[in-house]
């Protein structure tokens, strides 16, 4: 099948590697993404795979506090080396990913981190959505399983859509600034605060109000 430039394009966005490498890789799965990625990892041609191994304790804790103080975020983010610690783009990478999470409120920053029993519980929460759908037994696991890659979606940060740019995965964000600095960037923890969380309040379109306070 031809391959797409768009295509090669996200691949080269989410791996790093070079376009001709992408194109290849991407002929070779015959456009599957996810088998791409992978292919370009095991040949040593993903820059973000090639440095995820080296150790990045350097880095910044970066801050955001919503207008007014409703809702507060820290998030820590590592890199290599101070210098590139201190640089604009690692900073300003940094200040929009504590932004995203006061507006998407993420729970978790990789899908690893889900406790199990929390994952096994919405497990059984699908199911029997899926059955008192009346969808078929034989095909109701599958439709757990991608219910619960929708679920990833939604909760785990590194594979929320940035809110910049919901074309864009906050990992495929990552993997960007990890070929554009040229060292191992990891987003390590984060904590956020919401004014009054827990008790009961009116519903408000945070995501709307914080890309609103970016613009200004």
């Amino acid at each position: 099948m031809a391959v797409s430039a768009s295509a090669v394009k996200e691949l080269r966005e989410r791996t790093g590697a070079g376009m001709l490498d992408c194109k290849k890789a991407l002929d070779e799965t015959n456009g599957d993404i996810t088998k791409a990625i992978e292919l370009l990892r095991e040949k040593g041609l993903s820059a973000a795979a090639n440095k995820a191994g080296r150790i990045a304790t350097e880095g910044v804790v970066e801050s955001y506090i919503h207008a007014g103080g409703r809702i507060g975020v820290l998030v820590e983010i590592n890199c290599e080396t101070d210098f590139v610690a201190k640089t604009d783009q690692f900073r300003s990478f940094a200040k929009d990913i504590a932004m995203h999470i006061a507006a998407s409120n993420p729970k978790f920053v990789r899908r690893e981190e889900v406790p199990s029993d929390e994952l096994e519980k919405e497990r059984e929460i699908l199911r029997a959505q899926a059955l008192n759908e009346g969808k078929p037994e034989k095909i109701v696991d599958k439709m757990v399983e991608g219910r619960i890659s929708k679920y990833y979606e939604e909760y785990c940060l590194l594979e929320q859509s940035f809110v910049k740019d919901p074309d864009k995965t906050i990992s495929a964000l990552l993997n960007e600034k990890v070929s554009a600095i040229g060292e191992n960037i990891s987003i390590r923890r984060f904590v956020r605060y919401e004014l009054g969380e827990g008790l009961e309040k009116k519903v408000d379109n945070f995501v709307e109000e914080v890309m609103a306070q970016a613009k200004l």
